[in-house]
């Protein structure tokens, strides 16, 4: 059993161990680097599961989380007092608001993608197929303030066609069915971004041939044939 695959059916408790699940996932492989990031989980219409501030995502447990009414506001705290609710809170709220075929969020600090948008570069996505079939185009937002309201206005246009997409000079933002969905996204663009940082030390980063665009198109209309989600042009 994949415990981040979880269905609608799936019980508050185990939605809470996914999450932690998830921490300790994305803290081991660099993603959530100290307290960074914050992980949410669409919990029934109007409810949201979602990690608290200033604790490191690798080291939660599962009533550390809070749960937020569609507002944001705070319906169940965490059993310890001392622990806040995310200052990313608003962007995970209009994430799900706007995505509403999707049931999950990462916001991660993946340093690879970071970099790029430091760098004022944007990841290409005819760079890797994996990233073409599967991602299309993952936008760079504008800048935003960090844990304010900001970061849910610049993600609001752009989470309504992309599963993934790099904050400027911040991090990443990534939505899914599932929480599996959504880290696969973002280890896909990580990736990705790891690659063409490589390939631009090297010297020069080669992107797939314009002539098979709409192949690489193709295959991606066929693998999300019949699905709810909204997914973006490769060919951008």
């Amino acid at each position: 059993m994949n415990l981040l695959r979880f269905d609608p059916s799936a019980t508050e408790d185990h939605l809470r161990e996914a999450i932690v699940e998830t921490g300790r996932i994305g803290y081991a492989k660099g993603f959530l680097s100290a307290n960074n990031g914050n992980i949410s989980v669409r919990l029934g219409a109007d409810r949201i599961l979602i990690t608290p501030s200033g604790l490191c995502k690798g080291r939660m447990a599962m009533d550390d989380l809070f749960i937020v009414n569609a507002d944001g506001e705070v319906l169940v705290p965490a059993a310890d007092p001392s622990l806040r609710i995310s200052s990313e809170t608003p962007m995970h709220v209009e994430a799900l608001k706007v995505r509403q075929d999707m049931r999950a969020v990462v916001h991660a600090h993946p340093t690879c993608a970071i970099a790029l948008s430091v760098a004022e570069k944007p990841l290409q996505p005819l760079m890797v197929p994996e990233v073409a079939v599967a991602l299309g185009q993952v936008p760079t937002s504008d800048f935003g303030l960090p844990s304010s309201a900001d970061d849910a206005r610049i993600i609001r246009e752009l989470i309504q066609d992309h599963d993934a997409l790099i904050l400027r000079n911040h991090g990443s933002l990534t939505v899914g069915r599932h929480l599996d969905e959504a880290l696969i996204h973002l280890e896909r663009m990580e990736h990705a971004a790891e690659v063409q940082v490589l390939a631009e030390l090297l010297g020069k980063v080669s992107l797939y041939p314009s002539e098979m665009f709409p192949a690489l198109a193709g295959l991606r209309s066929a693998m999300f044939s019949g699905s709810p989600q909204n997914h973006a042009n490769t060919t951008t």
